[in-house]
């Protein structure tokens, strides 16, 4: 897999994003390093495979669908899918379990046009994991992973503590986009509490 470049600025200011020879503004709530991020911080910078990291420490990793359907993405995740206002994609989010607790929430956007050639069976994954069809690929290009904290006002927060009996302040999240032969892939990993007892 090989990696292309991506420039985002802080504070909410309107930023572009460069992905080959494209720009796309987007809003730069996702910043290019996950400062003040502490005992998270090595989950987050990690480029490898999060699935294999997890499938490593785990005994029992299994892999739990929340939620999958065809939806409007939110209007940063269209920009960088190159999407038109309101287009549906499809959306996936799944847990993933050590031991039947959840470490770690997965947001994806899938784009229509993206789930064609080689990426055509994504749409029907049921409980394997995204990840894995993503890194076996050497052809794969992935930008640069950006990272945000997120607050219980944010709305990937709200359904990724939904299972949780103790809701932490804030979580931490980051996303990159996956690209093969044109079509693209989001993949949002928001980390739980329980990775850290890993």
């Amino acid at each position: 897999m090989v990696a292309t470049s991506e420039i985002y600025s802080c504070c909410g200011i309107i930023a572009s994003v460069k992905t080959r020879s494209r720009h796309l503004p987007v809003r730069a709530t996702w910043l290019p390093k996950p400062a003040g991020s502490g005992a998270y911080r090595h989950w987050l910078i990690d480029p490898g495979s999060l699935t294999q990291r997890l499938q490593a420490l785990c005994q029992a990793f299994a892999v739990v669908g929340v939620r999958q359907q065809w939806a409007c993405p939110q209007p940063d995740e269209a920009l960088l899918l190159g999407l038109r206002p309101r287009q549906r994609a499809l959306l996936r989010e799944v847990s993933l379990c050590c031991a039947n607790n959840p470490v770690v929430f997965a947001h994806s956007v899938l784009p229509c046009r993206s789930l064609r050639g080689e990426w055509h069976g994504l749409g029907r994954l049921g409980t394997r994991p995204l990840g894995a069809a993503l890194f076996v690929n050497p052809r794969v290009v992935r930008t640069p992973l950006a990272y945000r904290k997120l607050l219980p006002v944010h709305s990937l927060y709200r359904r990724a503590v939904a299972g949780l009996h103790d809701r932490p302040p804030c979580l931490w999240a980051r996303r990159s986009v996956f690209m093969l032969h044109g079509a693209r892939i989001l993949v949002t990993e928001v980390f739980l509490p329980g990775v850290l007892e890993l």
